[in-house]
């Protein structure tokens, strides 16, 4: 990205919108850029405390009369020599008539003179009048390399022993996705804690990125403490992320292996598509994070919702490689294709940025979707291609049915043997493993209200009091089984081997 802010200055572009919450870091790249022998600008930074200052000098020196944003543009018009000129948080005034037309009547003198506009902002904000004039930039955060400087200025600030090569690497992409203030911080933080700076303190340093992704508000970070074996049946899912739990590593690239895209569960709710999610990150080491799309809308700023997208998919890449889990997909952008009567269509823009982003994306980020109507999901979203593989999850059979009520009970009571797992299995047809679990719960308060241990008949006695989502809602599940039985792969072993048999 610097690279490219060097190309564009380069070539005069007259108007430059640099998205950063990093002031200091941009401007001393901007810096940089315009004391090259090929530029020889001088830098200028206005702010609606100070108005214009020359780039290093004292706040105290100035220039007169160019607090507000129309009378500091008015002054770079002006201005003769070539310059850069740098607006910091010019964002909420940007809209007005005046700023905006004093904006365009710059970029109209700027032609042949040499002298850039940069817009700074952590938040992106273009009236339409300016949208074929601008270009917009996302200044990436400190990679490897320059966190590394960061840290080797922490060592030797506080005279630390040199640190392990195991270690600084460990510590280093703890601190991925944090801004080269955040990293100094969180390093400062964690030598204070121990007195060192080893393996040991990136526990300390993720609980940082952990913040970081509080702050965010839409983005949440998620810690499961279950593993993928707490969940019954669904084999072939299982077998399908165990196959990928090496897939982001450097020996993948080097075989020459993709990085993988993402997958979809689809099926009936209640039988484990949000759990599985979840502990496949403790099978994969990596992290999860739940983007809540409800978050994401906003409706007090026009644009502000596509920002809070843009924003929350940054913060996922610049901790990757993650995982970005995605619940009831279908909920999230239901009626997205005609939404510019409801919403002004900024749910058709959500959608489109998140496709778009899902199709470009380089970074490995695997998005993880859950959803449980078929029909209400965007057909933009079943094209082939879009998601490594798209799973249904069916209500569990018989022996799916035992190893869940051996995984609930085993869960509750040490021994499990006083029970009749084939007996319970068969009673609980047509019943998820939620509705399992919520039969075994319902049992044991019966039984504790009683002041005894639970039995396999208070079981029994809480399945057939129940009724199933398959019995209330038997119409939307034999459709969505109809659906997937052609288009989704059968999440469990059985279905798949008697679909392989029927075809």
């Amino acid at each position: 990205m610097k690279e490219e802010l060097n190309i564009l200055i380069q070539a005069q572009y007259p108007l430059i919108y640099l998205v950063s919450h990093e002031e200091e870091r941009a401007e001393q790249e901007i810096a940089r850029i315009a004391q090259a022998k090929t530029q020889h600008k001088r830098v200028f930074v206005w702010t609606v405390t100070h108005g214009i200052v020359e780039y290093g000098q004292p706040r105290h020196t100035t220039q007169h009369n160019t607090v507000s944003p129309e009378a500091a543009v008015e002054w770079v018009i002006r201005q003769r020599e070539a310059g850069i000129y740098i607006f910091k948080d010019l964002h909420p005034f940007i809209d007005s008539p005046a700023t905006t037309r004093w904006l365009r009547d710059a970029i109209a003198n700027f032609k042949g003179s040499e002298k850039i506009i940069v817009v700074m902002s952590p938040i992106q904000q273009i009236p339409i009048e300016l949208e074929k004039e601008v270009v917009v930039i996302d200044y990436a955060l400190p990679n490897l390399q320059e966190l590394n400087q960061v840290l080797t200025q922490q060592l030797e600030k506080t005279k630390t022993r040199r640190t392990t090569t195991e270690a600084r690497e460990k510590l280093l992409k703890a601190a991925l996705g944090l801004t080269r203030d955040e990293a100094e911080k969180v390093y400062r933080k964690a030598y204070v804690k121990s007195k060192r700076l080893t393996e040991n303190e990136v526990e300390i340093v993720l609980s940082e990125k952990k913040q970081l992704i509080r702050r965010n508000g839409i983005l949440e970070y998620i810690e499961e403490d279950e593993t993928i074996n707490s969940i019954g049946g669904l084999e072939e899912l299982k077998r399908w992320l165990k196959q990928r739990s090496n897939a982001f590593t450097e020996r993948a690239r080097e075989y020459g292996l993709p990085q993988p895209k993402g997958m979809l569960i689809l099926g009936v709710p209640g039988c484990g598509k949000s759990l599985i999610a979840k502990t496949t990150s403790r099978l994969w080491s990596l992290p999860i994070l739940r983007l809540d799309m409800g978050r994401v809308y906003d409706g007090s700023m026009v644009g502000r919702s596509e920002a809070n997208l843009r924003n929350a998919l940054k913060t996922a890449e610049s901790i990757s490689p993650t995982i970005l889990f995605i619940d009831e997909l279908d909920k999230a952008f239901a009626g997205s294709t005609g939404s510019a009567d409801s919403d002004g269509g900024t749910s058709s823009r959500i959608f489109g940025s998140f496709l778009t982003w899902m199709q470009e994306k380089t970074s490995p980020v695997f998005v993880m979707a859950t959803a449980n109507r078929v029909e209400r999901l965007p057909g933009e979203f079943l094209r082939k291609g879009r998601f490594d593989e798209i799973f249904f999850v069916d209500l569990p059979t018989k022996e799916e049915r035992q190893d869940i009520f051996k995984i609930h009970l085993a869960k509750r009571r040490s021994d499990v043997s006083r029970f009749d797992i084939e007996q319970l299995a068969n009673v609980s047809d047509g019943f998820s493993g939620a509705e399992i679990e919520q039969a075994i719960i319902a049992a044991m308060y019966e039984a504790f209200a009683q002041d005894r241990e639970f039995t396999q008949l208070d079981i029994i006695a809480a399945i057939k009091s129940t009724l199933p989502l398959s019995r209330t809602m038997t119409e939307q599940v034999t459709a969505l089984r109809d659906w997937a039985r052609q288009r989704a792969r059968p999440a469990s072993s059985s279905v798949a081997e008697y679909q392989r048999l029927e075809f």
